[in-house]
């Protein structure tokens, strides 16, 4: 009651409320995803972020599951995540934390990730350049796969990639020169021979 009645009082003696409060929390609201710009976000984002996941994470599977999930946790979130606020960069940050989640439990228990249970359906075999590169990326550390996966399918800079990921420019820059160099000597084709400088 005395808490309710020294609340009331300083409200009315300052105004403080109507004034301030209650504009800030409509500025605020004004700003978050409605369901339907959330839906429309989804079905804008769902592909490129699962494309890139699956750069990322080297199955398709699992980048569309992670992909999935990330959404759902979004969805439960969505009267925070702001229409400026680079939804798609908490998706896929989201997300690639999840497949590292899951890859440390199947570290833990390879058991419980058993395959080979009945017969496949006939699948074409993928491009011979297709599984080249993603053997090439494959054969990369995860952050060097990451970082290469964000620069140049994301289309993000230097410095936001050191935003999304929490490392310094000079590690994303290593990251970026490094996996370059490796998947350069990965990609070389053996039956050309370099031509001498001229």
């Amino acid at each position: 009651m005395t808490t309710v009645t020294l609340e009331s009082s300083w409200v009315v003696s300052t105004g403080w409320p109507a004034a301030g409060v209650y504009p800030v929390k409509r500025k605020i609201r004004e700003q978050l995803l409605t369901v339907e710009e959330f839906e429309e976000f989804y079905a804008q984002a769902v592909a490129g972020l699962t494309g890139q996941l699956y750069v990322m994470t080297g199955d398709l599977q699992e980048a569309q599951d992670v992909v999935q999930e990330a959404f759902v946790k979004a969805w439960v979130r969505r009267g925070r995540l702001e229409r400026d606020g680079q939804p798609e960069a908490w998706i896929r940050t989201v997300a690639w934390r999840l497949a590292v989640s899951r890859w440390r439990f199947r570290r833990r228990s390879a058991d419980a990730w058993g395959r080979g249970s009945g017969a496949a359906e006939h699948v074409a075999p993928p491009d011979p350049d297709h599984v080249v590169l993603v053997d090439a990326l494959r054969e990369l550390p995860a952050q060097q796969r990451r970082t290469l996966t964000l620069h140049y399918l994301c289309d993000l800079t230097v410095e936001q990639i050191a935003g999304e990921t929490g490392l310094s420019t000079s590690t994303i820059k290593t990251h970026l020169v490094r996996g370059r160099a490796a998947l350069a000597h990965r990609l070389r084709d053996p039956r050309i021979e370099e031509a001498p400088d001229v």
